[in-house]
């Protein structure tokens, strides 16, 4: 046997050895070997953490189709792997003082859907609307929408391709042919490959490179943990403004540019229509106007499965992706115990089969846990008002978006280490054109005043200082929190993959790094046999 022969076995075997059952490589850290020091990467002087919008006359944000062809095509899922929704917009915007809003009804929504590309032989039809956005003002300009269509396909087959063309084919008006993969059917050893989870995604060229990234990953699923496109970041006339607050403190309402939702969605359609795009709100949706409506823009654009998984709002939902029971919440509408968002929550979490759905994960914009001086303990009302509940159900993972930087938590529970806590994970890095969140609490001089750190929009105050552990007294810690195990301020995106009931690799790619080099990883495990998967019912006279 020659010595090639020879080294060729010695790698076969090692990498053998090196990957255990389910595809679990040995020597990936897991949370069984936590809790672990808290580790902040430095900051990277030469990395401009300041991030430039594309511009209107960027080629990949201007309109291509004519007439009433599709445009802004993008796939969500529904609650289960059977059906999902497609979703697109017929007709241009109109923006200026004298606009007139299309007519909803004069094109006709309709998608032709095969496991064959030809022919299409099932039809679907659903409903469309067109917005506006309309300020009371003179010298702000309004906006009224494209025919914005959704569409929901059902009786699908689990993990299938299949092949769509949507539009109105009376006119005719329809589409190019796309594609999409529908979720695995539900079950303890189903699971889709790779979930990309980004947050505070934007309109910039840092936002490109976190596209690309994506890409590069091949993901079956996309989580956007709210901030779309920051058209609350531009004024009526298109003119931007890197902070609107700072720069208009005295304007009667916060305006916004609304063709940039537009200029997103024809950006994103190469990835929308073809991977499966789930959205929750975030601060920079909330776009106030007249009759003091919000979330119109985000309300009216996305499709959700908020019929289908028992909720009345577009602001909360849930739905299964394989063995996953995904918890979709909102961090800008009502969540107190009296409030019809935790009576939902609470009644979805208790039909949750943890026999069927192993893993249980939720979402929202704004994090509980996060040591940076940004948004610091902003979101503390909710997290009062919810964390019990997610805890007694056992909660795996959190993702959040909202702080401009990637942090990790040990597992924690009530600002405590807890090895039945979940995870909580920021990846509010996905590359938008406010600046880099850099400066962390805990750093001399950084701790912000207890009076600037209120819940403004729902308004709460609940924020207060620390009554025991290492911080108590005070509203920071003077360290790095034991609950943070690993910070870094770049921009990226993150990659989560369950391999079984147990195990579940995140790797967090910074856009600096090559797509297959990881600046986090670990292996997230659960525990079902130590930690709760539902409340303890107590029995009191």
């Amino acid at each position: 046997m020659g010595l090639v022969s020879v080294l060729l076995i010695s790698f076969c075997v090692l990498s053998i050895s090196m990957i255990g059952t389910d595809n679990i490589v040995v020597g990936i850290p897991t949370t069984l070997d936590g809790p672990f020091k808290p580790v902040t990467v430095p900051l990277d002087k030469t990395f401009r953490g300041h991030a430039v919008d594309l511009p209107d006359t960027d080629p990949r944000v201007q309109r291509v189709v004519q007439g009433f062809e599709p445009e802004q095509i993008s796939v969500s899922l529904s609650t289960t792997h059977d059906s999902v929704w497609i979703s697109w917009i017929t007709g241009d915007f109109q923006i200026g003082d004298r606009i007139k809003p299309l007519n909803p009804k004069t094109v006709a929504s309709v998608v032709r859907y095969g496991r064959l590309r030809i022919p299409l032989i099932h039809k679907a039809t659903g409903y469309s609307l067109v917005y506006n956005q309309l300020y009371p003002f003179v010298g702000l300009q309004n906006y009224t929408s494209g025919i914005i269509h959704h569409v929901r396909l059902t009786g699908l087959k689990p993990n299938t391709l299949y092949h769509y063309q949507c539009g109105d084919p009376s006119i005719p008006a329809m589409s190019s042919k796309y594609y999409f993969k529908t979720m695995p059917a539900s079950g303890p050893k189903s699971y889709p490959s790779r979930i990309a989870i980004v947050g505070d995604l934007g309109l910039t060229y840092n936002t490109t490179s976190t596209v690309d990234h994506v890409i590069g990953n091949n993901p079956d699923l996309i989580l956007l943990v709210g901030d779309v496109c920051y058209a609350n970041l531009y004024l009526t006339n298109g003119t931007g403004a890197d902070c609107y607050s700072c720069s208009f403190s005295q304007t009667p309402i916060h305006e916004t540019y609304q063709p940039r939702w537009d200029y997103w969605g024809r950006y994103m359609q190469p990835v929308t229509s073809k991977i499966p795009i789930m959205v929750v709100e975030g601060n920079h949706e909330i776009e106030k106007q007249v009759e003091n409506q919000t979330f119109v823009a985000y309300s009216s654009r996305f499709a959700f499965p908020s019929k289908e998984s028992g909720s009345s709002s577009t602001f909360y939902y849930s739905f299964n992706a394989g063995g996953i029971h995904f918890i979709m919440l909102g961090g800008y509408i009502a969540y107190n115990k009296s409030a019809h968002q935790y009576k939902w929550l609470k009644k979805d979490l208790a039909k949750v089969d943890r026999k069927v759905t192993p893993w249980l994960v939720a979402t929202w914009h704004p994090p509980w846990y996060s040591t940076y001086k940004a948004h610091y303990r902003e979101a503390e009302c909710m997290r009062t008002a919810m964390e019990d509940l997610l805890y007694q159900y056992g909660v795996d993972i959190i993702f959040n978006g909202h702080i401009h930087a990637y942090e990790r938590s040990n597992r924690v529970y009530n600002y405590t280490l807890d090895p039945c806590g979940p995870v909580h994970i920021t990846v509010g890095d996905g590359g938008n054109r406010e600046k880099m969140a850099i400066a962390h609490a805990d750093e001399p001089r950084n701790c912000p005043d207890p009076s600037t750190t209120p819940d403004e929009y729902m308004g709460g105050f609940c924020a207060f200082n620390f009554t025991s552990g290492p911080a108590a007294g005070k509203f920071c810690w003077d360290r790095q929190p034991d609950y943070s195990a690993y910070r870094e301020s770049s921009f990226g995106h993150g990659i989560f993959e369950v391999k079984n009931e147990t195990h579940a690799l995140w790797t967090w790619h910074r856009n600096q790094d090559m797509y297959n080099s990881p600046g986090d990883q670990i292996y997230i495990v659960r525990q079902p046999e130590r930690c709760p998967t539902e409340p303890k019912v107590s029995h009191k006279c």
